[in-house]
């Protein structure tokens, strides 16, 4: 993939779709920032303020410009710009050659409106900033409600005031001129949208029911809700208005409802993520230890934690603490997985506030992102946790480091082998496939 070969001498350009005005770029931090955080949004402006006087075109500059003026290393700068890609702010063209060349393409965010009714944006910001703060900016965008219905419309029409003749037999070309472009989602799905559409009747629909604003809403939800082709038919059918379109809002509606009747009342939250696929460790090896890093990467810590406990729901005070893990500390899925072993592990199966925020906040400074960086850092940094823990605990010493000494399976070097004998681990896969 090209992104791999990215140098500081390679050159770029930018071209702005969009009209970024103040507004949106009050957007950009307010709704934004929080989903793609404080380094994508400054190289967006970066980009932005790249343009200088010129509206719609850059000058050339290389990426070691963006290292100097941002003071980043170019993997952060990468992480960065792949945020922006992935959200719908950036798109990215390359052409090889002795110095390679970017094209960066700047779209404009969306209207505070179509944020906030976005089926994945909406849900993503809302799991990033938790109900009290949402709340505060939903407020901030609401448009306040006025009474005018004891007044009367008195405004002038456009013929009224300008009385000038207008000239018909003159023709211009503004195709070209400067809009404000803002790029859609871009969602990989297995969703068989045509599948769907084939399998509704056509005398209940009209030739205008499937626009592509409305396939692009049943995909995205499809992907947020996790709504398969058969059922998802069966809520496009029940949206269906008298005149044969969708009623998106009442799609929405029915989407939501039967994901909280699936999940037992609940809606989609962070800790039935997984780990993202680019921190991902690379299939290759059939070790016992491999096997135990793949389930970490492939298990939400939902799901881990429910069948720690024996294949039981686990309490709400344990599940507020695991999505505060994701949506405060900014841990990401695999690596909360292995924070839950290990703190099961050493703390007689309770997941204990002071444990973790001693121990995530020395992840934290040293930027924790994989399951092999987790489980290394635990390895090195138990005695440092042990000490720090028990510092002030003299009387209760002795019990605790007998606990703290009963460590995760993955602590011991032999299930690197092969033809280990742990036949504990064996027991522990087996309820994660």
């Amino acid at each position: 993939m090209h992104y791999l070969n990215l140098e500081p001498a390679d050159i770029y350009i930018i071209y702005n779709k969009g009209i970024i005005t103040s507004e949106k770029i009050k957007i950009l931090t307010n709704l934004y920032q929080p989903i793609i955080g404080f380094t994508a949004v400054s190289l967006y402006l970066t980009f932005f303020n790249d343009l200088n006087n010129k509206v719609v075109e850059s000058e050339v500059h290389t990426h070691h410009h963006l290292m100097t003026n941002m003071q980043l290393k170019l993997e952060s700068i990468l992480d960065a710009r792949k945020k922006l890609e992935g959200i719908g702010l950036l798109k990215t063209y390359f052409k090889e050659g002795e110095i390679n060349n970017y094209v960066y393409v700047l779209y404009s965010p969306i209207s505070a409106y179509e944020f906030f009714n976005h089926p994945i944006l909406n849900i993503v910001l809302y799991n990033n900033v938790g109900a009290v703060e949402y709340e505060k900016l939903q407020n901030f965008y609401k448009v306040p409600r006025i009474t005018l219905k004891d007044y009367e419309d008195i405004s002038c029409s456009f013929e009224e005031v300008y009385t000038s003749s207008i000239n018909t037999n003159l023709l211009f070309d503004n195709t070209d001129i400067v809009n404000d472009n803002c790029k859609s989602l871009s969602i990989k799905s297995n969703f068989d949208i045509d599948l769907l559409i084939s399998s509704i009747p056509k005398r209940l629909v009209s030739d205008k029911c499937f626009s592509d604003e409305v396939k692009e809403l049943i995909i995205n939800l499809s992907y947020i809700y996790k709504i398969d082709n058969m059922n998802m038919q069966g809520l496009v059918r029940s949206s269906l208005n008298e005149r044969g379109l969708v009623d998106k809002t009442e799609l929405r509606k029915s989407c939501r409802n039967y994901y909280q009747f699936e999940n037992n009342g609940r809606l989609p939250t962070l800790i039935y993520n997984k780990q993202p696929e680019y921190l991902k460790t690379p299939l290759g090896s059939d070790s016992k230890l491999a096997k135990m890093i793949y389930m970490f990467e492939n298990t939400s810590p939902y799901d881990f934690l429910r069948k720690s406990y024996g294949n039981t729901e686990p309490t709400n005070r344990d599940k507020k603490l695991i999505e505060s893990l994701m949506l405060e500390q900014k841990l990401n899925p695999g690596v909360v997985n292995v924070l839950i072993d290990y703190v099961l592990k050493i703390n007689n199966k309770k997941l204990n506030k002071d444990y973790i925020e001693t121990i995530v906040g020395q992840w934290k400074r040293l930027k924790v992102e994989t399951v092999v960086d987790a489980m290394e850092v635990c390895k090195k940094e138990h005695k440092k946790f042990k000490k720090t823990v028990f510092k002030n605990d003299y009387k209760v010493q002795s019990k605790k480091e007998e606990n703290f000494d009963n460590l995760p399976l993955w602590f011991d070097k032999k299930i690197e082998k092969q033809d280990s004998g742990l036949d504990e681990l064996n027991e522990v896969l087996k309820d994660f496939e």
